[in-house]
């Protein structure tokens, strides 16, 4: 067999891939499933420092009981462990997980949506496999296969996306806002490097404030806050969601217009998948 004939049976090796990590899922032995999941809390809230990098996040102490053993442990993070935490006050839970018995190697994770289940890895695999069956019958059949193959692609990633709901959610949220004065405490700097435009600087404010119930929250504040790099001890008024101060603002005005340009994104992808698919079956016929 040619070297060209074995390329044609590409689509085994992510097909196999997919088919593995979804046996595994459903025998309940990938690493998430194996994982010990427990609920965790902030015990202790730290503070970037001016002119360090954001990429850490917040400094925190968490604290969460092994299940297992029953042992209680308080440990520090500063981005070392899985998710960056960029909202944090004393008293605020999430979830962690670790390998059975090595609470040491804990992991943050902020949104568990499709992380317990671990289906990631397959999902991944299905997703290269379906763009490379585009790429497969556009070389062989011409053009209007990859109209139809990449818009339906299109279509379904905007179908499945999750930011229409989040933005709604978000909104919703705030709609009830309280706003209470706030102030940057430090900023944070990196350094990019662009061999075009030279080194890009990125700063990102530290905020803080204090809820009307008392609840001290420090924020990384990535957005919103104009002329960053110059914030520094700036006075702001906050505006959070009662329910949750890990979503907040510093203008309300231009949170709703960031969640609009992502709504419109994400209604363009669609528009393009369906529009795309309309054009390939024209041609096909």
């Amino acid at each position: 067999m040619s070297c060209q004939e074995v390329l044609e049976f590409w689509w085994l090796l992510p097909t196999c891939l997919a088919l593995l990590g979804y046996g595994r899922s459903l025998a309940g032995v990938t690493r998430a499933q194996r994982a010990v999941w427990v609920k965790a809390r902030i015990v202790a809230v730290g503070q970037p420092a001016h002119g360090a990098s954001k990429r850490p996040g917040i400094p925190v102490t968490i604290a969460f009981q092994d299940p297992v053993t029953g042992q209680e442990f308080t440990l520090p993070n500063a981005g070392r462990h899985g998710d960056v935490i960029q909202e944090a006050w004393v008293g605020r839970e999430f979830e962690v997980r670790y390998p059975p018995g090595q609470p040491l190697r804990f992991a943050v994770v902020l949104d568990v949506a499709g992380e317990k289940n671990g289906r990631g890895g397959p999902d991944c695999a299905v997703i290269l496999l379906l763009i490379g069956l585009v790429i497969h019958a556009t070389v062989r059949w011409g053009y209007p296969w990859a109209l139809l193959g990449f818009g339906a692609l299109l279509t379904a990633l905007a179908a499945r996306s999750r930011d229409i709901r989040m933005v709604s959610a978000r909104n919703a949220l705030l709609a009830s806002a309280v706003a209470v004065p706030a102030s940057v405490v430090a900023v944070t700097t990196d350094v990019y490097a662009d061999d075009e435009a030279g080194d890009i600087v990125n700063h990102a404010p530290v905020v803080t404030f204090t809820t009307r119930e008392g609840t001290h929250v420090t924020v990384l504040s990535r957005e919103h806050i104009p002329d960053p790099g110059r914030s520094l001890h700036r006075a702001l008024t906050m505006h959070y969601a009662p329910t949750d101060p890990s979503v907040c603002t510093p203008d309300r005005a231009a949170d709703r217009r960031s969640g609009a340009r992502s709504v419109a994104f994400v209604a363009a992808l669609l528009l393009t998948g369906v529009a795309a698919v309309v054009v390939g079956a024209v041609g096909l016929a």
